[in-house]
């Protein structure tokens, strides 16, 4: 379990530091919330996946940790409300610059800027 657990961990960082290299505002919005499910799920597993372990003393021969749960769910919280604001900044962009490009130029502006550069 901990091997699927460590490899879905892998592949959310690794999907997720993809699409915060890509040029368009929203699938870096995508790629920071899917970093941020990765840190959550490696927040959560460093509180040692049990089963059927109680998370109050004496109820059972094994506890679960509550600490990780509760940075996790404090995460969740703080990540929503990250979210939000990206896609309400990225949505400002847009209609403030006219397209959906990180540094608010789409590569053909930009070819055509690097060709009006070299006429001059």
């Amino acid at each position: 379990m901990e091997l699927i657990f460590a490899f879905c961990i892998g592949v959310l960082t690794c999907c997720g530091a993809y699409l915060c290299l890509r040029g368009s505002t929203f699938t870096v919005v995508i790629g920071l919330t899917l970093l941020s499910y990765a840190v959550n799920m490696f927040l959560f597993a460093s509180g040692r996946l049990a089963f059927n372990a109680a998370p109050i003393l004496g109820q059972s021969e094994s506890i679960a940790d509550p600490l990780p749960q509760a940075l996790v769910l404090t995460a969740i919280v703080i990540g929503f409300a990250m979210t939000a604001f990206a896609v309400i900044l990225s949505m400002r962009a847009r209609a403030d610059l006219g397209n959906d490009h990180v540094d608010g130029n789409p590569p053909a502006v930009e070819n055509e800027i690097r060709q009006k550069g070299r006429r001059l």
